[in-house]
């Protein structure tokens, strides 16, 4: 069995992995999966909270799109999956993935899909941090006119 930790965090991969790159390491993967539907792949949208400051009280910043689908393999294990957009494939994959983390499968689903989106996003997420950095000003080095 995982603990909540592992779960969230698997699914915080899931969610963010762009569904091209989540499909393309499934294709690799090749297992054969014979699941059925809890709740079909289906798109809506929910509302977006924000604080001012992250501290301040909570308002509705506005409505995000998502795909959600909630799937149980034949050993009884069930998955699910929210991810951004209107991909249902992309929440399909999610879903499975999720519920065969559950199973004995686990250690090979994280070296062949996980691991790689974690990477993906680290990368990603230095870039951006990057570029940022080199629009970094310091202050403190420009001359304050104490003459």
């Amino acid at each position: 069995m995982t603990d909540d930790a592992s779960r969230k965090h698997w699914m915080g991969l899931l969610a963010k992995a762009a569904p091209q790159d989540l499909a393309r390491l499934w294709a690799k993967v090749s297992m054969d999966v014979q699941f059925s539907f809890l709740r079909v792949p289906e798109v809506g949208a929910v509302m977006v909270r924000g604080r001012a400051g992250a501290t301040g009280a909570p308002f509705n910043l506005g409505e995000m799109t998502v795909a959600r689908c909630s799937v149980q393999l034949e050993g009884g294990e069930i998955g699910h999956a929210y991810v951004q957009g209107r991909d249902k494939t992309h929440a399909t994959q999610a879903a499975v993935i999720d519920a065969l983390m559950q199973t004995g499968k686990a250690d090979t689903l994280r070296e062949h899909i996980l691991d790689p989106l974690r990477e993906d996003l680290e990368q990603a997420r230095a870039a951006r941090a990057a570029r940022a950095a080199a629009t970094k000003v310091d202050f403190f080095t420009m001359a304050r006119g104490e003459d």
